[in-house]
């Protein structure tokens, strides 16, 4: 494939960076990649040293995004946790229509509620309908939240008290999650593919657990308990108002009372999809091994998996 791919998120997040990794895997296979990046900085220049094109853009400025589409017939779209959502979605699928792009992989939310469990939610499903309807050869990647957003949430308090402080009701609710690194390679892997697509949408569901076999699969793998303590959602709010934006703040508290809600509780709500393994030939990530690869976040790290990572 001569021409290059446009991925934007290209310089990665502080959680999922699938942009950086997609961005990672093309270039591994010999692909050019055209890496949209917000700013310039180490993070840029990484992805230069790796052989990426680096542009600098803003996903809400039109004419930034008009310029890195500029003769690019694939590309990658995904947009923060933030406001501004569908503003981008419209100037991304304006721009790639006008450059005749011939496929947009779009980074989405899992949409198989009756009603959508947030405002963000409610967003992506808008805008995979935007991406629709510029005809760019549009495919969704639905995926619910990340094994790294898990991590986020809680290796502070298991790294200093062993204990997690989550407002996900009694540990009988069930959580739907999905590795980055597997979203990643089923981006990279229809990106990649000469063919078109066979379907307009992927849904990518690696894990259904209970909150009680989250935090007992992370107690096996660190081999020390960690206590789950359930708490109210405005105890919550409170002590993560000053760490993450508004936009995210309510997106997270409305997906929590979800989770805990009947709707929430489904046999569909708890139903594992084969699409990593279809898409990419090789199994999902588990919850397990992403807390081994991670086990030095949460404090004290085995003696067994000291000798396996060479810490």
């Amino acid at each position: 494939m001569s021409e290059p791919i446009l991925v934007t998120g290209a310089s990665g997040g502080s959680q999922g960076s699938t942009g950086r990794r997609i961005t990672a895997l093309l270039l591994e296979k010999g692909i050019p990649v055209r890496a949209f990046v917000h700013k310039l900085d180490a993070r840029s220049d990484a992805l230069a040293a790796l052989g990426a094109e680096v542009v600098q853009g803003d996903l809400l400025d039109p004419d930034s995004v008009r310029a890195a589409l500029k003769g690019i017939k694939r590309a990658y779209f995904t947009y923060p946790v933030t406001d501004g959502l569908l503003e981008a979605t419209t100037i991304f699928a304006t721009a790639a229509r006008e450059a005749e792009t011939e496929l947009v992989v779009n980074n989405s939310q899992l949409q198989g509620a009756r009603k959508a469990p947030s405002f963000r939610n409610m967003q992506h499903g808008l805008a995979d309908r935007i991406f629709d309807w510029a005809e760019v050869g549009a495919v969704h990647l639905n995926a619910p939240p990340y094994f790294e957003n898990v991590r986020a949430l809680v290796r502070k308090s298991v790294a200093e008290q062993s204990s997690v402080f989550l407002p996900w009701g009694d540990g009988s609710a069930t959580i739907s999650l999905v590795g980055a690194e597997d979203v990643s390679r089923v981006a990279a892997t229809l990106l990649a593919d000469s063919e078109t697509p066979s379907a307009s949408s992927y849904d990518l569901v690696a894990a259904t657990p209970t909150v009680k076999q989250i935090f007992d699969t992370l107690s096996a793998v660190l081999q020390r308990p960690i206590r789950y303590v359930s708490i109210t959602d405005e105890q919550w709010t409170d002590a993560m108002r000053d760490h993450i934006n508004s936009h995210a703040l309510d997106h997270l508290s409305h997906l929590w009372r979800y989770f805990r809600s009947t709707e929430g509780r489904t046999e569909e709500a708890r139903k594992v999809t084969d699409t990593i393994r279809t898409v990419t030939g090789s199994r999902a990530q588990t919850l397990e091994d992403f807390f081994k690869v991670n086990a030095a976040e949460f404090g004290s790290v085995p003696e067994f998996l000291r000798a396996a990572q060479n810490i």
